[in-house]
């Protein structure tokens, strides 16, 4: 009897293991389900809310009267002028500035020797014996060859000087974006509390940035395109070219129209407690129903800083020809690096100061979409 029944406990240990299998294998794929679900059910809350914050809609016609936007501030010289003069209001602490950020760029190495800038030399001489016939393309291509000079100065750093360069020029922007805060609140800020407090949303901002890059990244397909075709001669082809610089100039609209948004949203990060990807949404939302408007004033600003640091340097290098020329024992000064770097600081500076000042007037006319 006692063997009897331990065969019988046995026999129902088992029949209850077999029966609990099926049962947790049940629970496990209703816990899967349930998880699928929930990531639904996420997903289309996430999409209802951004369809209730803008009226546009994907591949669909928007009539001007569902999405037009006010976006009430000056011209493009008359807002270029207000910000010239802010500033000016505050030229000591702004100059300081970028004098500190020209030293750190002198020091990580980010400006070319002198002897670069004797291609550009040689064009300015061409240009001035027929300034009205080659001359002023000439002068054009000395601008490009200057730009292209700090461009493989700073492809010659090594990667930790990469890094150093771009965390300088973010602080640089963090720390003129602070200031301004700062000042638009009535206050008088100090430049090392400027220095010392602007770099809370560091993370943040590369944060921005590296979403950044990501969307600059068809741009950079562009350019492999460029160098993979015409290493093979098919841009040599009327034809070909046309198609190409077509399909590159599509491109090209569509990233900058994508970027827009990314760029307020370098401003918008620096407020407390926002993370990047909520800046990204915000700043979405700013410029909602004029995007475009946005887009061209962001795009004057960039164009207004690359005629000023081109004309900047072509002056310095005619200055500096014509010192040389009258003090021969000073052709050993890099004049020009020096002034380049200076230029260059300045021109994420005053940048800075554009958009924040641009940024602060969409915020002031904050109009809901239609």
């Amino acid at each position: 009897m006692a063997v009897n029944a331990k065969k019988t406990r046995g026999t129902a240990k088992k029949k209850s293991t077999t029966k609990q299998a099926p049962k947790l294998t049940a629970l496990w794929y209703q816990h899967v389900g349930n998880w699928f679900v929930s990531i639904w059910k996420w997903a289309v809350r996430k999409n209802q809310a951004l369809l209730a914050r803008r009226p546009h809609r994907s591949f669909q016609l928007t009539r001007r009267r569902d999405s037009d936007r006010s976006l009430k501030i000056e011209g493009y010289v008359a807002f270029t002028l207000y910000v010239n003069r802010i500033f000016r209001q505050h030229w000591q602490m702004f100059g300081l500035l970028i004098l500190i950020y020209a030293l750190i760029m002198a020091m990580l190495g980010a400006i070319t020797t002198q002897d670069t800038y004797d291609s550009i030399d040689a064009l300015l001489r061409g240009a001035a014996g027929d300034f009205f016939g080659k001359g002023v393309g000439q002068i054009g291509q000395a601008g490009l060859v200057a730009l292209s000079a700090f461009a493989s100065s700073a492809g010659n750093l090594q990667p930790d000087e990469h890094v150093y360069l771009i965390l300088s020029l973010i602080l640089a922007w963090l720390s003129t974006v602070w200031l301004l805060r700062e000042i638009m609140l009535g206050r008088k800020p100090k430049l090392r509390d400027g220095l010392y407090n602007s770099g809370a949303p560091l993370l943040s901002t590369l944060g921005v940035v590296i979403v950044l890059v990501v969307q600059l990244l068809p741009i950079g397909l562009i350019v492999l395109a460029y160098a993979a075709l015409s290493s093979v001669g098919i841009l040599e082809d009327g034809f070909g070219s046309m198609l190409f610089w077509l399909i590159a100039a599509t491109i090209i609209a569509l990233v900058l129209y994508w970027i827009t948004s990314t760029i307020i949203a370098l401003i918008v990060v620096t407020l407390p407690g926002i993370y990047p990807l909520r800046a990204v949404k915000l700043s979405g939302d700013l410029v909602v129903g004029r995007r475009l408007r946005v887009m061209y004033r962001l795009l004057w600003g960039i164009a207004a800083v690359v005629f000023t640091w081109v004309g900047v340097l072509i002056a310095t290098i005619l200055l500096d020809n014509w010192l040389k020329m009258l003090l021969p024992g000073t052709a050993w000064v890099p004049v020009v690096p020096y002034v380049g770097a200076l230029t260059t600081a300045y021109a994420v500076v005053w940048y800075a100061t554009y958009t924040y000042l641009f940024y602060r007037k969409i915020v002031d006319d904050n109009a809901k979409p239609a």
